[in-house]
């Protein structure tokens, strides 16, 4: 059971969590312009992610043992990491990364939809409900600009919440397996994978390369290391569900930054449908929470433990 203060503290870590993964994406599409691939990138952030488990293992005295029912899922969480990493920050290379974010944040609703077929529940009528709206918002924000958006980019950005959603049902496949051991063996399972992509495709560059956008790429890295820890010590303090909407901010942070630092403009057509699909997730979590928490008040441990997975 834990405290109020450790739940506060851990969701200010998690909306600094936010923040830095929500200025992670912007600072991928810059570094785009200088022809730094997203696979590339996506390498070298999780290359510094190892070197970190690398020292904190040892260091901290972290168990690394996976049950072995649970490593197929292990094996498929690593993949659909894969598929995220690869597809978001490539998406940014060909469409506004206010239109990716946008995209990708339909993760939540394509859970709801597949949720029947995946794991045999039966989606109340306010989740459908809220997959229709969300399925409008996003209308609405590709729609008006559909013909001068790069296909390429809407299929890697499709492609990439469709790998967060497999990523959510592989980690409710492996609830007992320590935090620290599925980053290490999911990290384990992508660096390798973006390495045979990126050298499969072209998009491996030398790390002398990175100087070429020097400000970027440490951005863009530092900004997944950082969100990475910090979602670790959120998690170890907050439920996942409160973490959950406290990582809402993140597509906010997103679209702040690329109007910063990209100079991109939204029409309100747009930006009205951005604050619907948004709104939508934050619906989703907040009735998460409250099943949580009437799950708790009868006593009903598992109903409990499936509203948090």
């Amino acid at each position: 059971m834990r405290d109020q203060p450790a739940q506060l503290l851990g969701l200010l870590f998690a909306l600094a969590a936010a923040t830095a993964y929500g200025c992670n994406i912007s600072f991928a599409r810059l570094a785009s312009f200088e022809g730094l691939p997203g696979t590339a990138l996506v390498f070298y952030r999780v290359f510094a992610v190892a070197a970190f488990m690398v020292v904190a293992v040892p260091l901290l005295g972290l168990r690394m043992m996976v049950p072995p029912a649970e490593r197929g899922a292990i094996a498929v969480l690593g993949l659909g990491t894969v598929v995220v990493g690869v597809a978001y920050l490539s998406a940014v290379a060909f469409i506004p990364v206010t239109v990716a974010v946008v995209i990708f944040y339909t993760f939540p609703i394509l859970i709801v939809l597949a949720s029947p077929f995946v794991e045999g529940t039966r989606p109340s009528a306010a989740r459908l409900g809220l997959a229709l709206a969300a399925f409008v918002g996003v209308v609405m924000v590709v729609g008006p600009v559909f013909r001068s958006l790069d296909p390429r980019g809407l299929t890697l950005a499709a492609m990439a919440s469709l790998g967060a959603t497999v990523q959510f049902f592989a980690a409710a496949r492996c609830r007992h397996a320590e935090t620290a051991a599925k980053v290490f063996w999911v990290h384990v399972i992508v660096l390798p994978a973006t390495a045979i992509i990126g050298f499969a495709t072209g998009a491996m560059v030398p790390p002398a390369a990175l100087l070429a956008a020097p400000v970027a790429v440490v951005m863009t890295i530092g900004g997944y290391v950082v969100g990475f820890v910090l979602q670790l010590v959120a998690l170890a303090r907050a439920p996942a569900v409160a973490a959950g909407l406290a990582f809402c901010l993140e597509p906010v942070v997103a679209a702040l930054t690329s109007t910063a630092v990209l100079g991109e403009r939204l029409t309100p057509g747009q930006i009205a449908g951005g604050a619907l699909v948004l709104a939508v997730i934050v619906t989703n979590v907040i009735l998460e929470h409250r099943r949580c928490r009437s799950a708790a008040a009868t006593g009903d441990p598992a109903r409990s433990r499936a509203s948090l997975t």
